[in-house]
């Protein structure tokens, strides 16, 4: 999924803009950036659904937090260990185990599912936020934002469809992958406070490759195949890239407006999915998402309305 794919709390960088109010132009140019994420992130997706036939899930997405290590050391090159600074180290360490759990479980359910019904489900992520942002930060969730996360589940549940002959049991573990990134996300916004997203990033990244590292003996693939070595360094190259497109996009343009532009990957996925595996989302998929996906904008919309007020 575009498992990796951190969005800061919107509180925060709407509070921050009261300071340094983006332009127009800079708006524009971060939906740009993030349009452009969305399209890579779509990319890893698939290549990692192709090499599901042939390596173990967890393989892949070792494979595919290389390309995000790498940038790592470079920046501590750059910044010296003091990257690693924080008051909460358990909190990180807790949050990098997370990121590689959800990650494996998205890549398991998309060699068994089309990769749009997957990303689909995954949108509930935020609702997910939503929901225990105020049962554990204690958040102030008016009844329309309760409203709009009990509209988001109903359009899940018609994704699911469970009990019906179309229910995938596969597309539960890109819910619990939702599940499992929304906990990241809640982690992020404790973090926000006293990290720095860098500091975050870093941790994420180290943790998840040193855990998943753990079984790679028991299940390593050597890839023999020119084809397969090409594919999982792109893989990695894609998914570093699409990490630094994000954080950028989040630099330059506030977050409330580039934060709606993730919807866009179900689009990327659709197209990736018909024309790389022959599956196109059927009308109950689309029809959850739409659903979905309005919901999460009115969530957007109520939050930003909230952090102006």
């Amino acid at each position: 999924m575009a498992t990796a794919k951190e969005v800061p709390s919107i509180m925060k960088v709407t509070a921050l803009s009261k300071i340094i109010e983006p332009t127009a132009r800079e708006n524009l140019f971060g939906v740009g950036l993030m349009l452009l994420s969305m399209f890579v992130f779509s990319a890893v997706d698939t290549i990692a659904k192709v090499l599901t036939t042939d390596f173990h899930p967890l393989q892949i997405v070792w494979t595919r937090q290389l390309g995000l290590v790498v940038g790592i050391f470079v920046m501590i090159a750059v910044r010296g260990v003091s990257l690693f600074q924080t008051n909460h180290r358990k909190l990180q360490l807790v949050r990098g185990l997370m990121a590689a759990l959800s990650a494996a479980l998205f890549i398991t359910a998309i060699n068994f599912v089309p990769l749009a019904d997957a990303i689909a489900v995954t949108f509930i992520a935020p609702f997910v936020v939503t929901m225990f942002s105020a049962l554990l930060l204690k958040e102030k969730v008016g009844i329309h934002r309760w409203s709009a996360v009990i509209v988001g589940f109903l359009g899940t549940l018609i994704i699911l469809r469970p009990g019906f002959d179309g229910f995938e049991p596969a597309l539960l573990l890109a819910v619990l992958a939702a599940v499992l990134f929304a906990f990241r996300q809640i982690i992020s916004r404790y973090l926000s406070g006293s990290d720095k997203t860098e500091t975050t990033i870093a941790y994420t990244a180290l943790v998840a490759i040193s855990v998943l590292f753990i079984p790679l003996p028991f299940i390593w693939q050597t890839p023999v195949s020119g084809f397969h070595i090409f594919l999982m360094a792109v893989m990695a190259i894609l998914a570093g890239l699409g990490e630094l497109l994000v954080i950028k996009a989040l630099e330059v343009a506030l977050a409330v407006v580039v934060s709606p532009v993730h919807y866009t990957i179900l689009i990327w996925g659709s197209l990736y999915g018909y024309f790389v595996f022959g599956d196109f989302p059927d009308y109950w998929t689309w029809a959850g998402a739409v659903i979905i996906i309005l919901s999460g904008l009115y969530t957007l919309y109520r939050e930003r309305k909230r952090a102006v007020h």
